[in-house]
């Protein structure tokens, strides 16, 4: 049996309520960054490789957490996001490269996305990988149409929690943990074309350029929800 959780005498929720509506933008952003093409790099990467670029690792994640932060800050203090913050400090032209960029970058990443969803799928139960690839872009287009920002953010952060299989998969098969952790803190780095593109490819996936706008929109998004007004004009925050 679950006891409710209820407010104590001075009205304030107990500081567990308080964390789980806490986790927000943070919490999806950095779930979506193990999106299905980050792991099938991953994957592509150890097969060929084994546990010798799992250093990478200790690089890679405090770039991304920096990274993340930096943006999750520009939304918090100026209450816009990225685009609109170069459009009003930089030229026009600049901005219109950097969108393009963007744009494609994004196109290219949600293909892999949708691709991969579509090929696990036909893993499980079979059938055209285009039909479930398509259906998963029209079922997800459909969720960002019709759903409010509220509801949509809910179900983003119920969904992390498929994260733990990864855990899961740890415990299911054998790991050499001697040979995992030696090559995760002793860097061995060959320089040939194939770990130089194996490198570059963890490294655009783990950093990938829709995390940083992303996340600095859905704190500006997060600040119109609650109708909290951003720190440049509160400085002390939201009492």
């Amino acid at each position: 049996m679950t006891v409710p959780a209820i407010a104590d005498a001075t009205g304030n929720r107990p500081a567990r309520t308080q964390l789980l509506k806490a986790l927000g933008p943070g919490l999806v952003t950095g779930a979506a960054d193990d999106d299905p093409s980050g792991i099938a790099t991953y994957s592509q990467v150890g097969a060929q490789f084994g546990y010798g670029l799992a250093w990478v690792m200790l690089f890679s994640y405090p770039l991304m957490a920096v990274t993340q932060a930096i943006s999750a800050h520009i939304g918090l203090v100026t209450g816009r996001g990225i685009a609109q913050n170069i459009r009003r400090h930089y030229p026009r032209w600049l901005l219109q490269i950097v969108v393009l960029l963007l744009l494609v970058a994004n196109v290219a990443n949600l293909g892999a996305d949708l691709g991969a969803m579509g090929a696990a799928l036909q893993m499980l139960v079979g059938g055209p990988v285009l039909v479930y690839t398509a259906g998963f872009a029209v079922l997800s287009l459909l969720l960002e149409v019709f759903l409010s920002y509220q509801r949509y953010a809910a179900i983003l952060k119920w969904l992390t929690l498929a994260l733990f299989s990864y855990v899961a998969v740890v415990f299911a098969v054998r790991v050499p943990w001697g040979e995992a952790l030696y090559d995760t803190l002793v860097p061995t780095l060959k320089l040939d074309s194939d770990h130089a593109m194996a490198l570059v490819a963890v490294l655009g996936t783990t950093i990938s350029p829709y995390l940083f706008f992303w996340q600095a929109s859905q704190e500006v998004e997060e600040q119109l929800r609650r109708t909290v007004k951003p720190l440049y004009v509160t400085p002390s925050g939201p009492s």
